[in-house]
């Protein structure tokens, strides 16, 4: 009979998981369906395991989860696969709103004035709104003939690491996973986050310089949602892993595709339609949910 678990995280900063939110939790699922139960974290995560053959009671049981413990800070997912399968032999993670807290596109643009326009076409694209290509085209267009010397500026003053990034890396790496960075943005910044963070690899987008100036053009062929998707799939062929080892997260429409082809895919303080499509989402914990997810203690959890 399949297994799941049930999830509760909650804000590492802000705990809000009690003896009573978590009970009230367990005692919601059929007591012929339930496995145990257990703190991951105290007042941070805890999992409860339990087997069914039905899909659509899973389903329910979300529903009634999430009814029973309506006004609570808390993400509530419910994951497939037993303590040894949840854990995944490959990452693949997007970058910016991800791993990163920035959408670096709309910093540089405030070095030309225009980043309330730019952020508003980045907005509509990561909800699927505008085709990915077409609005990363127009973007890049707009930063024609600003200095190069803007992007190390941006690195170094505005960027910053979202919460828990490199606790993730360093823990599914120390269990034997391979970590990648897929960016829709660009190497110049995906490389630095790369080597920051330690992941294994990364791939992203070039933009074009001529005289330590942006042409305002981006390297052809454009890394985006069918990109991605193709990413995952030579990253599971070359380590020669099974599609239910993989686990791929993001926050936009471009990361969809290979949200739902991993075996694992979490939506990360997603865009709507992100986070309606996709097997789990994180909307108020920070990237640690993620080893959570999986069935990492806090005690397994290398910071």
């Amino acid at each position: 009979m399949p297994i799941y678990a049930l999830v509760l995280t909650s804000p590492p900063n802000q705990p809000s998981l009690s003896d009573f939110a978590v009970n009230r939790a367990f005692s919601v699922i059929p007591e012929a369906l339930r496995r145990g139960q257990r703190w991951l974290a105290v007042n941070e995560a805890w999992e409860a395991e339990l087997a069914t053959n039905e899909g659509e009671t899973i389903a329910d049981i979300k529903a009634d989860v999430s009814f029973a413990l309506k006004g609570l800070t808390l993400d509530i997912n419910i994951v497939a696969g037993d303590q040894q399968a949840r854990r995944k032999k490959l990452l693949v993670a997007d970058m910016e709103s991800t791993i990163i807290e920035q959408e670096c596109l709309d910093e540089l643009a405030e070095f030309v004035g225009l980043r309330e326009h730019v952020a508003t076409i980045t907005a509509r694209a990561m909800r699927g709104e505008l085709d990915f290509e077409a609005a990363i085209k127009e973007r890049v267009g707009l930063l024609a003939g600003l200095d190069v010397a803007a992007l190390q500026e941006v690195y170094d003053k505005r960027v910053t690491l979202m919460p828990g990034a490199a606790t993730l890396v360093r823990t599914m790496q120390a269990n034997g996973a391979t970590c990648a960075l897929v960016s829709g943005g660009f190497d110049f910044f995906a490389a630095r986050i790369k080597e920051r963070l330690g992941f294994d690899d990364f791939q992203a987008n070039r933009l074009e310089i001529a005289g330590d100036k942006l042409t305002g053009g981006i390297a052809s062929p454009i890394l985006g949602r069918e990109a991605k998707l193709a990413a995952l799939e030579r990253y599971t062929q070359e380590l020669g892993i099974p599609a239910s080892a993989t686990m791929a997260t993001g926050d936009g429409a471009n990361d969809l595709a290979m949200i739902k082809a991993s075996a694992l895919g979490v939506a990360f303080r997603a865009k709507p339609v992100v986070a309606a499509q996709a097997a789990a989402a994180i909307t108020y914990g920070d990237l640690t949910a993620l080893l959570f997810l999986q069935g990492y203690a806090k005690d397994e959890i290398v910071v």
